[in-house]
């Protein structure tokens, strides 16, 4: 007998095309004849061309296969066939899908419910995207509306800004005037009072050129556009008129800006929305008034200071023009002005569109980062995330109950429905589902709304009128329900009815994996916005804990708004110190929560002369340090004992840092040039002091003496008093000695916490965010873990009867849901690590990642997963074997 040669078998590829189109009845037989030919041939022809020969008879069959498949679609396709979609059929469906509702009262109820959660939340979030999008579209020309901005470089880094010199103004007017409708000079926003007789309204303000309404299209309701023309004028918003004069004409009525400013109301317009950038301005004055009320600013003007960047520029840009030509024309329009000892610092000038005001306006080093805008794509993800969420619920529940529905699918395709007509009776149940979901969900959000807007500092309202709003909602509830019953959909409707019908329909080992896959999908998410929930915390609480180097507690703060302040600082502290209401009183040009003013010029021995000095100043008066308490690392205060101490200066730590000098006791300072220049000696250096922003580092700053450069009264309350009877003898004093000015105060403690705000505000988000998704995640666990133990009732009832316990049971069927958050645990850790790093890095001063967050996270979430499943899992132990095996 000859050897038989050896083969590597038939071409594997073909033999899975032959398992995958041949009718499993046939394919043993055809598979071994092919096989048995494979081998005859190897014999005959060699093993290469017996593989070419089994690849042909295997196309050959297949081609066979597809031509009789379509044969028999085209006999089946000459009978009429029943419509998929038409009146009849769609009542039907209806009526079929709402009796499967009402049949399975908890489905039904836990569908509507995490659908309804995850559409509020969706429809929340699209109300406030919606009120970020349109920030400022209240200005009818708000695309064209720019505010000028610089750059400046600064020891190899660029710095942006909005703060401008005055020349600029009438720079941009004469030489590049053809570029702008309206150029408009602007004072920074800020608070005052009005006073009209006795009656006195503190309310922010600001000074602006004449074009000012034109240009922001205010709607005038009493006076005109021309309103600012005369320059003792004020234009009030609707409501500070009514606040100020009731029902009485306002118009030509005389009133007074901070004490000092006599005005006649020229014009009265509607108040401006609060989602733009004008929301808080109550009344606008003319920016000539202004000038003429300080001397620094006239002396900015006559002088041409084009160093001194203390004024905002506004323009409007000309019909014909667009934004990149005009940037390009006045890119050097200070540099072209400035000194030639200023041009080092390379002054370059660029519009910032109005539209980006709100959400594109941080800068890094001389390029637009982004802003706000990141906030809205964040929620917005979030927000698709946690709808996502709810869909899936749906789509587990419905396909967890395949086993239940496939008789239905059998019958229906036995007596003639074909898969077109079991999708569409799928998606109508879906549909049906999203609909109540959907009314559910609006419901929801009217009860929330008021606390939504409390949470998100917003005045979101629902927009009924709005068409946009229905269309959305329409095409949003539509989205919903064909994402929510795509898949059981598809997958029910796949069904065969011969299977069924014998009762060989399993839904096999892998049937549940695209379900257990969906729950690592909620629960990776849910864990991501927890793990960033916490690390969004824990950065507000380490800058909130961050060493701020001086004692808020009991710190008050009064800004001296009118000229009745001034020549009163001895008489307000004797009389409060002798009261014994306050500790110690002082005056500062600068808040204590802020630095106002920034000036460069300054040299000592042994300066690098390259350095670009930019220090923080503040002026302030004797007993400053006492009133904060700030801390000496080496020096001594300001003392009333030393005369020499008005040339004297106290500098922090991040000063003497920056100056790189050993021993900054003692070492004199000049600053300014030829004759200007004043040599200021250091006393002292503290500890520095968080004025600014606490997530950046504390800015190198100096404090100088003066009486006259001075803005803010600071006093210290005697903590062995309470709160109120200081403020009330407090309030005495001030009306006796500044009886015109109203007393406004702040607490510095108060005003330091409002720095956090805006991600305190996000922080709150995101937990409430991070709460419904886990909400839902545990809803569709909850109904998960209820059908599991239902399909398992009598294997439950078999292993109590061999003597498995509460607990083994109860192991039993958690044990899946658990590995399944592990998985989840393990994807969202390094997920959410990587996104919050990003984070983070906006941040120069930030808190670490710390590793017990990702644990807390997980812990947290496993114990919420087996609370919810142990409900479920303990009531199936606890059945009496006996009924459950009864039952089947």
């Amino acid at each position: 007998m000859s050897p038989q040669p050896r083969t590597g078998g038939p071409p594997r590829l073909a033999d899975r095309l032959l398992e995958r189109f041949c009718d499993p009845y046939t394919l043993e037989e055809m598979q071994g004849d092919l096989h048995e030919e494979f081998q005859y041939q190897v014999r005959r022809v060699g093993e290469r061309q017996a593989r070419w020969r089994y690849w042909r008879d295997v196309l050959g069959f297949l081609k066979l296969r597809a031509r009789q498949s379509f044969t028999r679609k085209k006999q089946q396709n000459t009978y009429p066939t029943t419509p998929l979609i038409s009146p009849d059929m769609l009542r039907n469906y209806l009526k079929i899908a709402l009796r499967n509702l009402v049949k399975h009262k908890t489905y039904s109820a836990i569908n509507i419910a995490g659908l309804a959660t995850g559409m509020a939340v969706a429809m929340l979030i699209g109300l406030w995207i919606w009120d970020e999008l349109s920030f400022n579209t209240y200005h009818k020309n708000y695309d064209r509306i720019a505010q000028v901005w610089q750059h400046q470089t600064s020891n190899g880094e660029v710095f942006t800004g909005k703060a401008i010199p005055f020349p600029l103004g009438k720079e941009l007017q004469t030489k590049y005037g053809s570029s702008f409708q309206y150029v408009v000079m602007s004072s920074w926003e800020g608070e005052h009072f009005l006073s009209l007789g006795e009656k006195k309204i503190t309310k922010e303000g600001s000074f602006m050129d004449v074009d000012a309404p034109r240009m922001l299209t205010l709607h005038m309701l009493k006076g005109s556009y021309d309103g600012l023309k005369e320059p003792n004028s004020i234009l009030l918003s609707e409501t500070t008129a009514q606040a100020l004069f009731g029902d009485r004409e306002p118009l030509n009525q005389l009133i007074k800006i901070d004490n000092k400013m006599d005005v006649r109301v020229t014009g009265v317009y509607e108040d401006v929305p609060h989602n733009a950038q004008y929301g808080k301005v109550k009344f606008i004055a003319p920016w000539e008034l202004y000038v003429a009320s300080e001397k620094w600013i006239q002396r900015a003007r006559d002088n041409s200071h084009w160093g001194d960047n203390s004024f905002q520029l506004f323009v409007q840009i000309a019909d014909n023009t667009d934004y990149e030509s005009v940037n390009k024309r006045i890119l050097n329009a200070k540099l072209n002005n400035v000194p030639a000892n200023e041009k080092k610092f390379k002054a370059a000038i660029v519009l910032n569109p109005m539209r980006d005001w709100r959400l594109r306006s941080n800068w890094e080093n001389g390029v637009k980062t982004g802003g706000m805008i990141d906030y809205v794509w964040l929620f917005g993800f979030i927000g698709l995330f946690v709808l996502l969420l709810a869909c899936i619920n749906f789509m587990n529940l419905s396909t967890a109950r395949s086993e239940k529905r496939a008789k239905e699918v059998g019958i229906r395709k036995a007596v003639g429905s074909v898969r077109g007509q079991l999708v569409n009776q799928f998606f109508s149940e879906s549909f049906l589902v999203v609909f109540f979901a959907f009314g559910l969900a609006l419901l929801l959000v009217l009860l929330v709304l008021p606390w939504f807007n409390q949470v998100a500092d917003k005045r979101i309202t629902m927009l009924w009128t709005n068409p946009l709003f229905w269309t959305f909602g329409l095409g949003f509830t539509l989205f919903t329900g064909f994402v929510a019953g795509s898949y059981p959909a598809l997958y029910l409707s796949s069904f065969q009815p011969v299977k069924v019908l014998k009762g060989t329909f399993r839904a096999g080992r892998f049937a549940a994996v695209p379900r257990k896959v969906l729950v690592v999908v909620q629960f990776t998410v849910s864990l991501a916005l927890i793990i960033g929930t916490i690390i969004i915390y824990n950065q507000i609480q380490y800058s909130k804990n961050r060493p701020i180097g001086y004692n808020r507690d009991g710190l008050l703060m009064i800004e001296m708004k009118s000229p009745e302040f001034y020549g009163k600082f001895d008489l307000l502290r004797t009389e409060l110190k002798n009261a014994g209401v306050i500790q110690e009183l002082a005056e500062s040009s600068s808040p204590i929560t802020d630095v106002w003013s920034n000036s460069g010029g300054f040299h000592w021995q042994g300066k690098d002369p390259n350095l670009d000095t930019d220090f923080g100043t503040v002026w302030v008066t004797h007993e400053f340090g006492k009133t904060v308490g700030w801390q000496f690392k080496e020096g001594r205060d300001f003392s009333r004992e030393f005369t020499s101490d008005s040339s004297a200066i106290v500098l922090n730590e991040a000063a003497v840092k920056f100056m790189n000098i050993k021993n900054p006791v003692g070492t004199v300072i000049r600053w300014g040039s030829g004759e200007n220049m004043t040599e200021y000696k250091i006393i002292g250096v503290i500890k520095d002091m968080l004025m600014s922003s606490p997530y950046e580092p504390v800015k190198q700053t100096i404090y100088l003496m003066s009486y006259h450069n001075v803005n803010w009264i600071n006093m210290k309350l005697n903590p062995a008093k309470s709160a109120n009877e200081c403020l009330t003898t407090i309030e005495a004093a001030f009306k006796k000695h500044i009886p015109t000015a109203p007393f406004d105060y702040k607490f510095a403690d108060e005003e330091f916490g409002k720095k956090f705000a805006h991600e305190e505000r996000i922080g709150k988000l995101a937990t409430f965010f991070a709460g419904l998704a886990i909400f839902i995640s545990c809803l569709g666990l909850f109904g998960l873990a209820s059908f599991v133990a239902e399909q398992r009732t009598k294997e439950i009832g078999i292993r109590k009867v061999l003597g498995a316990s509460v607990l083994n049971l109860w192991s039993l069927l958690s044990k899946d849901f658990v590995i399944l958050v592990i998985i989840a645990f393990v994807i969202a850790t390094p997920t959410a690590w990587y996104f919050m790093s990003h984070w983070l890095d906006q941040y120069e001063y930030r808190s670490e990642i710390s590793w017990w967050i990702f644990v807390a996270s997980g812990i947290g979430t496993l114990v919420v997963t087996l609370l919810t499943v142990s409900f479920q899992s303990i009531k199936a132990a606890l059945i009496n074997p006996v009924k459950s095996l009864r039952s089947e």
